[in-house]
This record gives C-alpha cells, structure tokens and sequence, in this order.
C-alpha cells in the first residue's frame, strides 16, 4: 500500500508532504471570495513569482518573504483546503480520497498533471497583465 493511502496528512514526513504536490500551479493562482456567500471563485490570474513555463515557484524556499499572503500548506489547515482546486492531492486526502491516476506517485510521470490537462501551463496570466481580476474568472482549476 502507497505511504498517502496508510498515513494520514499529519503523519506524513517532510518529503512525503513535499511529493504530494502534482506541479499543477493551481495553488499559485489568485481565488476570490464573495463576501455575502463565502463561494471560491478561480481566477487564471497567478502569482508573480510563478514561472508559467516551468509552473514552479521561483522563489519556492523563501516565497512568503516575496509574497506576504502566500499560503504554506500544512496537515493543519482543515476547512483551509477548500482554496484549493478539486484535483490537488493535499485537499483530496484531507476529504478521504484517492489521488487521480496522473498524479505523478501514481503514474510515475512528473508531467502528469500538464499531459492529463491539469496543469496551469500555457493558461494563466501574471498577476502584473492582468487587469481586474474579476475578469479573469474561470472554472477549470475545479475540473476533477
């Protein structure tokens, strides 16, 4: 049995943690919060210190020291995940879920979020084009 299938998310060491990631970049686009109802809207607007041709972080090691707001995922974070797409492996196994076959622990391939059409990769726009947020809105950081 696969160690994200036995331990739970507090019981994970640092690198275990660390390989739950997919590479998607989902987590580094900007969400909005309606404030009368709570609801998560998506935007493909991200982050500047994502590099949206390597869809990583450039300044992963030290980002909240360049981004004040970056969020650090943590087994902690509880109702936190819900900011997080659908398909990312640390929100699916706060909710008992499985990891989706591209995940890269499960097909082996570290491309398998942008192969299987999950990654950010040739879709978001940084955060310094991008205008109003708001209209960049959409839906398919949710698909699952």
């Amino acid at each position: 049995m696969a160690f994200w299938q036995e331990k739970s998310l507090q019981d994970m060491t640092p690198s275990e943690w660390e390989s739950l990631c997919d590479g998607c970049g989902k987590c580094c686009l900007h969400k909005l919060e309606d404030e009368d109802t709570g609801e998560v809207y998506f935007t493909n607007v991200a982050c500047r210190m994502l590099d949206l041709e390597s869809v990583r972080c450039k300044k992963y090691e030290n980002r909240q020291r360049y981004v004040a707001n970056c969020m650090v995922l943590t087994p902690d974070l509880g109702d936190r995940f819900r900011w997080m797409p659908a398909t990312c492996a640390y929100r699916l196994l706060s909710e008992g879920k499985d990891l989706p076959d591209w995940h890269p622990l499960k097909s082996g391939d570290p491309a398998g979020a942008e192969k299987a059409g999950y990654s950010v990769h040739g879709r978001a726009v940084d955060e310094r084009d991008a205008g109003d947020y708001e209209d960049h809105i959409v839906d398919w950081p949710q698909d699952t």
